[in-house]
């Protein structure tokens, strides 16, 4: 089996199969999470007799430790599932060690991003069908809309795509922290309710998200002392450096195409109304002062310096809080000598 594709996917958590290996990996933790939840719950159900959890550690220092996990039958019968969270390259042995043992259980393991080409992920995308490689990459645009309208119906609310639209900007990009806002909402608007954008503003209107917009706004407006005030709010309220960077990069993106648009003529107020997903409609006239501060060539440089602040959050010993604020301060000191031109 190895790589599951997303058609299968489903299906999959809810019957594993004759699968004895599952990795679930990537940069959304939160899906990892999920996902994992989903499979262990498949298999082992509420009987903690058949749910192990092994830490990496002890994992990783006996490479035959997860095959005899694995072939223990469990004490009320049925299969066993054996979890490892954080798995990393170190595990690849004993991964190899249970495809090559006997037993009905299953083993878990659950990991950050891996390299493909060697190591945990590489071993058992090579396995045969007893593997199965789940990748959980980070949602964006209209598949993140698709996958909150869906939890939102899980908790048995529906909402206006325009609502959706702006919850996609605004709720980042850890899935635990999506599901936990959207289950708010729906306690906000009750149940076989139907969400709005003011419904979500109402709801989801303390926390970093909305504070990183209001930075980001006041910093392409070129209030400085706002944009500052805003981004330490965003990370007093647990806002993480790449996640700072990530937003600024995608608002610079959203200025380009809507300056694009008035360079070939269209009006700022036209510009705006036309990106999609749509500018929430509060913050449309701070989005429309940045616009006409910022001309097309001066967007691409400030998108290619955002691209190497998220560099340098992950590869040097600066700390990343302070790359992330230089970053935003930086759009603050563009659009203030702009304004100034």
């Amino acid at each position: 089996m190895a790589k599951l594709d997303a058609r299968r996917l489903q299906a999959f958590l809810a019957d594993p199969g004759a699968v004895r290996v599952v990795l679930i990996f990537g940069e959304d933790g939160g899906l990892v999470r999920e996902r994992g939840d989903a499979l262990a719950r498949a298999v082992a159900g509420d009987d903690p007799f058949r749910l192990v959890d092994i830490t990496r550690d002890v994992a990783a220092k006996d490479a035959t430790l997860l095959a005899a996990e694995a072939a223990t039958p469990a004490l009320t019968g049925g299969r066993r599932l054996v979890r490892v969270r954080d798995a990393t390259d170190g595990l690849a042995n004993g991964a190899k060690a249970v495809l090559a043992g006997q037993g009905p259980g299953i083993v878990l393991l659950e990991a950050g991003a891996l390299d493909g080409r060697k190591g945990l992920r590489a071993a058992l995308e090579k396995a045969g069908p007893e593997a199965a490689v789940i990748a959980c990459y980070v949602e964006t645009g209209a598949a993140l809309e698709a996958s909150i309208g869906a939890v939102l119906r899980d908790f048995g609310v529906t909402a206006d795509p325009a609502a959706l639209a702006w919850m996609a900007q605004r709720l980042g990009e850890d899935r635990l922290v999506m599901r936990r806002e959207c289950e708010k909402l729906a306690l906000f608007v009750g149940a076989g309710g139907r969400v709005t954008e003011d419904d979500a503003l109402a709801s989801l209107s303390e926390g970093s998200a909305l504070d990183l917009d209001a930075a980001l706004l006041a910093a392409t407006e070129g209030d400085a002392p706002r944009a500052d005030a805003a981004l330490d709010a965003a990370f007093a309220e647990g806002a993480a450096a790449v996640q700072v960077v990530r937003a600024a990069l995608r608002h610079v993106q959203r200025l380009e195409v809507a300056a694009a648009a008035v360079a070939r003529g269209a009006s700022a107020k036209d510009a705006v109304e036309g990106l999609r997903p749509p500018v929430f409609f509060k913050t449309r006239p701070a989005f429309e002062r940045a616009l006409r501060l910022w001309r097309p060539e001066m967007l691409a440089a400030a998108g290619a310096a955002l691209l190497e602040a998220e560099r340098l959050t992950k590869t040097t010993g600066m700390p990343d809080a302070t790359v992330a604020r230089a970053a935003v301060m930086g759009l603050a000191r563009q659009a203030v000598r702009a304004k100034r031109g």
